[in-house]
């Protein structure tokens, strides 16, 4: 499966099959969310948000590409992520684009 942040790929000829998503809402678990609050209060990077998020993108991705996959897609372009909080410690992300078919 082809995934570009672009309307095209080079060289192809694209019929279009349909919108895809994938979606996931992540959170940490309390030890976590303790050490990372402290770690706020210093300054630099949350780690274990950072790897949260980074986990809840790859998994948001696989779901689209599955999606994508079970519509006969040969690619998926224009993919895009958003993100938002849910409730306190707990975010989702999406990642959604435009399933495609080579002609």
């Amino acid at each position: 499966m082809i995934l570009v942040n672009t309307d095209f790929i080079t060289g192809k000829e694209l019929e279009t099959i349909s919108l895809v998503k994938g979606s996931t809402i992540q959170s940490k678990n309390i030890g976590k969310d303790i050490t990372q609050a402290f770690k706020s209060l210093v300054g630099g990077e949350l780690k274990a948000y950072n790897e949260m998020m980074n986990e809840a993108r790859a998994l948001a991705t696989k779901r689209m590409v599955e999606e994508a996959e079970k519509l006969g897609a040969d690619a998926i372009i224009n993919i895009r992520y958003a993100s938002s909080s849910v409730m306190q410690n707990a975010a989702e992300v999406i990642a959604y684009g435009t399933a495609v078919k080579f002609k």
